[in-house]
């Protein structure tokens, strides 16, 4: 793709950056800030075909705003589950009554959307899916399972539930995509999961007799495999770019606590920081090069295990930038910002948050193991793995 920033894509930066400056400091619950932003048209930029976004803008625009955002000192997003996967895969594969009712929701920011892909035995492995989803006798899907590592379940409205709904079916046949109403008491149960840094944006979630209604499969019963994997594809778009600009700024901190602390006067410290400078740099060139590609998803003529390399690329980066802040600070790495107790066991720095949260980067969205399997049986042709 040929990928670069001309005038009208810098007068939309300062539109963008005006704006968000505008906001900086506020702080108004996820939720509200959601309707914030859809109500000055921020959400859905480029969902023009159809009338279901916000504004019109180009993918380089869409770039733009999201590596603005991504500086900003403005609330962490809680809609983006719905903005940046489930909205590009109604476009794609959702029918005309799909968009209607959920686009115009999500780019309002008035319904927010998590993702029930992961399961106890099927974490990265989703063919190895085990939630049942069966048909009642009014034609809607009683649903029965668990579903694990469920960001934001706990603040959801609905959440788009990957499930077999062909009795005995294995591996990635039998399975279809529904969108699942949360608020069903005594069918639905969400338990936070306590990380090691002591948040929980994580969940596990019980579906007991759930409903979903015959409508609300997307891409037809039985081609959920096809749907989940062209929505994995956009997971690894424009968000990449944002999630770079994350990772600058917090490369810039441990270069400033390896200066403060004299720790870049080591050679072997030197080295490890100019590493992490350069890879991140290459891996801005990377996602830029692919882009165009990655966007389109599975419809598209993405190339073949591109979103697999990036998320190698960045989730082993991101574990040693983890690993880099303790040992730039040395022995005060370890030691907590005051006194712990038993109420509050948890009073960690960002240094500390960034080298425990990090740790599972390489294991969440697909671990390593999975995406090097993807690589090898898709992209080199080698043979594949044994099943058991």
């Amino acid at each position: 793709m040929d990928f670069g920033f001309g005038d009208e894509d810098e007068a939309f930066r300062e539109e963008a950056r005006a704006w968000l400056g505008a906001h900086a400091g506020v702080r108004e619950d996820r939720r509200a800030w959601e309707r914030t932003l859809g109500a000055a048209g921020w959400i859905g930029l480029g969902w023009s075909e159809g009338g279901y976004g916000n504004r019109t803008a180009t993918l380089v625009q869409q770039v733009v705003w999201a590596e603005e955002y991504a500086r900003a000192d403005v609330p962490a997003r809680s809609g983006h589950i719905g903005e940046k996967l489930l909205a590009p895969t109604l476009i794609a594969f959702g029918s005309e009554e799909q968009k209607r009712r959920f686009l115009p929701a999500i780019a309002r920011g008035d319904e927010l959307w998590c993702q029930g892909y992961s399961e106890p035995g099927a974490g990265s492995d989703l063919a190895g899916v085990r939630t049942k989803a069966e048909r009642t006798g009014d034609g809607s899907y009683r649903i029965t399972g668990q579903k694990i590592w469920t960001s934001l379940a706990h603040e959801a409205d609905w959440c788009f539930v990957l499930a077999r709904t062909e009795a005995g079916s294995e591996r990635h046949h039998g399975l279809s995509l529904l969108l699942v109403p949360m608020d069903q008491p005594g069918r639905i149960e969400v338990r936070p999961i306590r990380q090691m840094t002591g948040t929980s944006e994580f969940n596990e979630v019980f579906f007991d007799g759930a409903h979903a209604r015959a409508e609300h499969v997307v891409g037809s019963e039985g081609n959920g495999w096809r749907v989940a994997m062209g929505l994995l594809g956009f997971e690894r778009g424009v968000s990449t770019l944002a999630q770079q600009i994350g990772f600058e700024k917090e490369l810039a901190d441990v270069v400033r606590a390896a200066v403060d602390s004299g720790a870049v006067d080591d050679a072997v410290v030197r080295n490890h920081l100019v590493r992490q400078w350069a890879e991140l740099k290459t891996m801005r060139w990377n996602a830029l090069r692919t882009l165009g590609g990655a966007e389109g998803g599975a419809e598209s003529g993405a190339e073949p295990g591109a979103p697999s390399v990036a998320k190698l690329l960045w989730g082993r980066w991101h574990r040693r930038l983890g690993e880099l802040a303790m040992e730039v600070r040395g022995a005060r790495a370890a030691v907590g910002q005051r006194e712990w107790s038993a109420a509050e066991p948890y009073q960690l720095d960002p240094f500390q948050q960034l080298f425990l949260f990090s740790r599972a980067d390489t294991i969440y969205g697909g671990s390593d193991e999975v995406q090097r399997t993807i690589i090898a049986e898709r992209v080199l042709g080698l043979p594949r793995e044994p099943r058991g």
